[in-house]
């Protein structure tokens, strides 16, 4: 399927892909990590315990054999491929429920929403997102200085903080680790917006936003009807 069969316009207002004369910058923890100045990423962070213990000992499993057959020097094409079969095989399971699950209280989803969207025009340009009970999608294109890294830590601590603090708790929130990916182009990024719109259950629709801006050029959530 191309863009002119989606019959979309050209760009979403404020959005830019992968630039092909700038600079990437590339890092790895458990997962790669690409980095380009002004550009847009498809991010996915998740709760602590979203996966149970052997759901991670099947990626560990998985990961052994895939360095396995890639053995180092690895380019950067096989990261790209392991980075995305490493977030098919997290996001199946994260879908199945597991952990406490504490984005299934409206009021604790919402803290979550609110914090995505607290300095939107300021360090970020958000232009959409979905709270899932225990894992959350979001498009986002840093402004300025801002680091993704130093906005993920900051919606993570505030929000870390703040369900602690409602619950009468202290533990970790969060899996420290998040999966990112920079949107390539258009296509790309009309593919990540439909996923991140077929999310959430038809009774939850509540738990997704997309700028308003974008459902106005064309860009806006196209439910399919089952």
């Amino acid at each position: 399927m191309t863009l002119e069969t989606l019959n979309l316009p050209p760009s979403p207002p404020g959005f830019r892909g992968l630039h092909p004369d700038l600079p990437i910058k590339s890092y790895h923890r458990r997962l790669p990590h690409w980095r380009q100045k002004g550009a847009t990423y498809f991010v996915t962070f998740r709760l602590a315990d979203s996966l149970p213990q052997a759901k991670l000992e099947q990626l560990r499993q998985w990961r052994e054999q895939w360095e396995r057959t890639h053995p180092e020097p690895r380019s950067e094409t096989a990261w790209k491929e392991f980075a995305r079969e490493h977030f098919q095989l997290a996001e199946g399971w994260m879908d199945e429920g597991h952990g406490e699950c504490a984005f299934r209280s409206h009021d604790l989803a919402k803290v979550m929403a609110d914090a995505v969207l607290f300095f939107q025009n300021q360090r970020y340009q958000v232009a959409c997102f979905v709270v899932m009970p225990n894992h959350c999608h979001v498009v986002v294109r840093p402004d300025g200085e801002w680091e993704l890294e130093n906005i993920l830590d900051s919606w993570k601590g505030f929000v870390g903080h703040e369900i602690n603090r409602r619950l009468d708790r202290r533990e970790s929130l969060w899996q420290a680790e998040s999966y990112d990916r920079i949107i390539r182009d258009d296509e790309h990024l009309f593919r990540v917006v439909q996923y991140i719109g077929r999310n959430p259950r038809r009774d939850e629709l509540w738990r997704r936003w997309i700028h308003p801006d974008w459902e106005q050029f064309g860009w806006g959530f196209r439910d399919v009807e089952g």
